[in-house]
């Protein structure tokens, strides 16, 4: 099965999932958990400038198994092969019924340009599993507890990660499912550790506009033609952010296509490093080169409001 088909799995209608209640790792109802369990920092300034790597970096790929409350997270992080630097961390929200490898082509060249790339499978989202829709809102806080447990890697002896994280510049991102629980790590469940959000064909389905916190810039990417989440929904949660954000949009773009091939994947692969570059690294440079790698083949259409 090509890439592209197993992305096409992903597409689970999401309409069951309700405002109030999600299902925590079974069949019965409760409160969503949008918290970590430790409280996160208090929010650091945005980036100084700065400049990101211009190298393409090798990847090397490492699996780590994470629990929080019994809710089983392994996770699946891709990361520069370098022997020195501190890199920028992004935790990485996979689609109802994906797993992290199927963003593969997206996210190892997300850690070409300088970043490590923490992806945890979900207990009740990910392929193979039950398939419940309603526990996508206990995912924000199982993103917040992988992250803290990654960056704690950067102070222990020995470990790879080890002076390696740039732990004060940090971003979410995350496709459909995930991209619901991204928004929901800046409302319902807000990690105040976030410095920027990358929304991939996300909706605020069941996580509200209730952005709080400290001003952070936000990338929001959605195809016209998608019939899993539809572009309105994609559209009106962008329209909902109060802070610096843009909207990458895909007038042919379907729900999954542009992250698995092809000249579309060049133009969100483009768009999304010059935004992390600029966004957590603090490369003002980046920043002005965002419109023209979402022009890139005129397969895009670029609402720029950073």
């Amino acid at each position: 099965m090509s890439r592209r088909r197993r992305l096409v799995a992903l597409a689970v209608p999401l309409m069951l999932l309700p405002a109030a209640c999600a299902l925590d790792g079974g069949d019965r109802p409760t409160q969503a958990r949008p918290v970590a369990e430790e409280p996160p920092a208090e929010p650091d300034e945005p980036a100084p400038p700065g400049t990101a790597p211009t190298e393409r970096f090798t990847v090397s790929k490492r699996t780590m198994d994470f629990a929080r409350d019994g809710r089983a997270l392994p996770t699946t992080i891709w990361h520069p092969k370098a022997t020195e630097g501190e890199f920028p961390v992004v935790i990485f929200s996979h689609g109802l019924g994906g797993k992290p490898a199927d963003y593969t082509d997206l996210l190892v060249k997300w850690a070409a340009a300088g970043f490590v790339v923490v992806a945890p499978a979900y207990p009740n989202t990910t392929a193979g599993s039950q398939q419940n829709p309603l526990d996508v809102l206990n995912q924000p806080a199982d993103a917040a507890y992988v992250l803290t447990e990654v960056l704690k890697l950067n102070e222990k002896d020995g470990d790879r990660f080890a002076g390696r994280l740039r732990t004060d510049r940090v971003a979410a991102a995350g496709h459909s499912a995930g991209g619901i629980t991204t928004i929901g790590e800046f409302t319902r469940g807000r990690d105040k550790r976030l410095d920027a959000g990358i929304v991939l064909a996300g909706s605020t389905l069941g996580v509200g506009t209730g952005f709080s916190g400290k001003e952070t810039p936000m990338l929001f990417v959605h195809g016209e033609l998608d019939q899993v989440v539809p572009y309105s929904s994609g559209k009106s949660a962008f329209d909902a952010v109060p802070w610096p954000k843009a909207m990458l949009t895909l007038p042919q773009g379907d729900h999954v296509g542009a992250l698995s091939e092809g000249d579309s994947l060049t133009v969100v692969a483009g768009t999304t490093i010059e935004f992390l570059r600029w966004s957590l690294y603090g490369d003002t440079a980046a920043k002005t080169r965002i419109p023209s790698a979402a022009a890139k083949g005129d397969l895009a259409e670029l609402d720029d409001q950073l």
